[in-house]
């Protein structure tokens, strides 16, 4: 038996004996080309919100969301939505190729038992055999196998990233639903207290038309209006039947009618102001970002593998073990039997093959970095966008508001000098027309100014955390 303990150490030596050499090059370094922070004037955005100042990726979205319904519809959402089951189906599914590819780096020993008996015209005798082995292991020399695990590490990241920005998108979606339902909700309560207001004017003119103070020419100009009205009232009546749709199929469920959000308010998300001159090394923290970059580390081990390809291969097949024609003598003195087959395969006249493979590798690499740098631009664009858009539409919310003030001013004094006879009913008109839009674009602005701050809060990376830091 001590000869057999010597003999199977030489073999696990040997097995184990591999280089740890790797033929991956170096990882090129990204140049999306762009400014290393953001010049959007922000000192003038009202922001609104009482959250501590910090990176937008470190603000969970239970602390972004204010209103209690939409969180707990984002949290119904995250649990049933069929998307980000099906990421994380793919995340269990890269990870299981992992496992796999990892494993070709060990040995796979195997245990073998056997009884072989051949009948004839005389006895059949028996013969005994058990051993173990190691069958076609690879020696790692030129890091194939090292650079196959690493490529298949990178995509298991890489598909992690996308789970988390399928998670994030999934989490926006459902607010900017949310606010969309509200601001429909908002804007049919306005239409159906503005045809109200019409039909009392209708009814208050049809009875002086009647005493023959007006002319049938106002009679007409305010059924239009009344009309104009009911048109608006069915009309975002049907748009919030569509937002509750929408945002049931993003929940995957359907939505009881006490999680509807009342109406469109300053307190239902929230963000600090980001800091002036923010770095734009803050997209890195993106999971789109952090996906394409696993895909470029994937795509560049690649390369180590078909360069690999150019160099001998060495794989081993090694057993030891003992036979006997007597089962109660298998593992007696004289009985070891052991085997090593070493195998060399050199590579020969397979060069315009493996040069293509290398160059396809290479073109896979670039194109790889080509996304990341991309997908880096694309951050960029996203974030200058929304942070310009607050700006603009800060002016913008109080300019509209400013407006309506005048036009709810200006519809009162029409009102009164229509009352005392001293202009026609025209001019009330146009100053009711006037304060219905202006109060429309009001709650447009607001709407644009909440989902202002939900795309600044995805864009910079926020929203796949359930808590904050």
């Amino acid at each position: 038996m001590a000869d057999f303990t010597r003999k199977m150490g030489v073999l696990v030596l040997a097995v184990f004996s591999a280089g740890c050499a790797t033929l991956e090059p170096p990882l090129p370094v990204a140049d999306p080309g762009l400014p290393p922070r953001w010049s959007a004037p922000l000192a003038d955005v009202v922001w609104e919100a009482e959250l501590p100042a910090r990176a937008a990726a470190d603000i969970g979205w239970r602390d972004f969301f204010r209103d209690p319904n939409l969180r707990t519809l984002i949290a119904r959402a995250l649990a049933n939505n069929r998307d980000l089951r099906v990421a994380v189906l793919n995340i269990e599914k890269a990870r299981a190729q992992y496992r796999i590819q990892r494993s070709e780096r060990l040995p796979w020993v195997d245990a073998n038992a056997t009884l072989q008996r051949i009948g004839g015209d005389t006895p059949a005798p028996s013969s005994y055999s058990a051993g173990i082995g190691v069958t076609g292991f690879e020696l790692d020399l030129f890091g194939r196998l090292r650079n196959l695990s690493d490529a298949a590490l990178q995509q298991y990241l890489a598909q992690e990233a996308v789970r988390r920005a399928v998670h994030l998108a999934l989490v926006a979606e459902v607010a900017n639903a949310y606010l969309t339902l509200a601001a429909d909700h908002e804007l049919f309560g306005l239409s159906q207290a503005t045809l109200k207001n019409y039909q009392d004017s209708y009814a208050l003119i049809e009875k002086r038309f009647s005493l023959g103070a007006v002319s049938g020419l106002d009679v007409e100009q305010i059924r239009t209006q009344v009309e104009s009205a009911r048109a608006d009232v069915a009309r975002y009546e049907g748009q919030v039947v569509l937002a509750v749709n929408a945002l049931g199929l993003l929940v995957g469920a359907p939505v009881e009618a006490a999680l509807f959000p009342a109406g469109l308010n300053g307190g239902m998300i929230g963000l600090v102001a980001p800091p002036a001159g923010l770095p734009s090394e803050t997209l890195l923290r993106r999971p789109d970002v952090q996906a394409a970059e696993h895909r470029l580390r994937a795509a560049n081990a690649n390369i180590g593998v078909a360069r690999a390809a150019y160099f001998p291969s060495i794989s081993l097949t090694g057993s030891v073990g003992s036979a006997s024609g007597d089962l109660s003598k298998l593992f007696g003195n004289g009985t070891l039997l052991w085997s090593f087959i070493p195998q060399l395969n050199v590579p020969i006249f397979q060069g315009e093959r493996l040069r293509a493979t290398v160059d396809s590798s290479v073109a896979d690499r670039d194109i790889a970095l080509a996304e990341y740098e991309k997908s880096i631009q694309t951050g960029f664009r996203e974030v200058a966008d929304a942070l310009a858009s607050a700006v603009t539409l800060t002016k913008q919310y109080e300019a509209q508001r400013a407006l309506v003030e005048a036009a709810t001013r200006a519809e009162r004094l029409s009102r009164i000098r229509y009352q005392a006879g001293r202009d026609s009913y025209l001019g009330l008109l146009d100053a009711q027309r006037t304060l219905y839009a202006a109060q429309q674009g009001l709650l447009a602005t607001r709407f644009s100014r909440q989902t202002n701050r939900l795309t600044l809060y995805k864009v910079l990376g926020g929203g796949w955390k359930e808590r904050g830091r």
